[in-house]
């Protein structure tokens, strides 16, 4: 077999195509949800761990994003305990993890939580949207449905992010989210997650940002800080919602 630039590229678009065949629905959804939170007051949370990060940074602070999303990650925890990585394993599978996250980052009952985790397994990512039914707050979950049905809950409880969550959106990456088979080895390559992730957090925008629209709202929207203007611009945006810790 061969394998290179090419087979990664016709191997992720037919994931992203997949997706835009089965998963509109449910990003409409999820959109909606976030919207009524967005309206309500609220702001929205996306959490995600390791790789899974990428996705709260497609939807927070960004050109082109809104405003009232905000990035919650282990990284806040392992800031304060000294802790470095990309993955974070431990403080991943740990439930305690959410409580300390919940609490740092002050939720309210009107905000909306989106939490992306590929394999829908992890203690802390499960917890975290645990709690948020318990509190009634939305729960939106981006996960690989292939992965999660094909492994065991880390979580106390023995459920998967898939069997908690409100809107499940599924970025319909393999199991292990490798794509490419490597000639004589039992590993394989090219990860696909964080692309269909990407595109994923971008339809929800944009779908949120049609909601403003529809109901003749002014969306706050961020422009790019490298364009004239944009610096002015955004720091009016983030006053408004500067008692919720936002930032650009």
């Amino acid at each position: 077999m061969s394998i290179g630039a090419v087979e990664v590229f016709k191997a992720i678009t037919a994931i992203i195509q997949e997706v835009e065949r089965t998963q509109i629905s449910s990003i409409r959804t999820a959109a909606e949800k976030m919207f009524e939170s967005l309206s309500k007051g609220g702001i929205v949370h996306i959490f995600g761990a390791g790789h899974s990060r990428a996705f709260g940074m497609e939807m927070c602070g960004r050109a082109g994003g809104l405003a009232p999303m905000k990035l919650v990650g282990l990284e806040d925890i392992a800031a304060l305990e000294g802790t470095t990585g990309i993955n974070l394993v431990e403080l991943e599978r740990d439930p305690q993890t959410a409580h300390r996250l919940m609490d740092m980052h002050e939720v309210q009952p009107e905000d909306a939580f989106v939490i992306v985790s590929n394999s829908g397994r992890n203690g802390a990512p499960n917890e975290l949207a645990l709690e948020c039914k318990r509190r009634g707050i939305p729960v939106i979950a981006v996960t690989s449905l292939a992965h999660s049905q094909q492994a065991d809950s880390r979580h106390p409880s023995g459920k998967k992010l898939y069997e908690i969550a409100d809107v499940i959106i599924d970025n319909c990456c393999p199991y292990g989210d490798v794509i490419l088979e490597i000639p004589g080895l039992t590993e394989k390559t090219g990860s696909a997650s964080s692309v269909a992730g990407a595109i994923i957090a971008q339809s929800l925008t944009a779908e949120i940002i049609a909601r403003f629209v529809q109901a003749d709202r002014t969306p706050p929207v961020f422009i790019s800080a490298n364009v004239d203007g944009g610096d002015e611009h955004n720091r009016a945006i983030v006053q408004k919602y500067g008692h919720r810790k936002i930032t650009y």
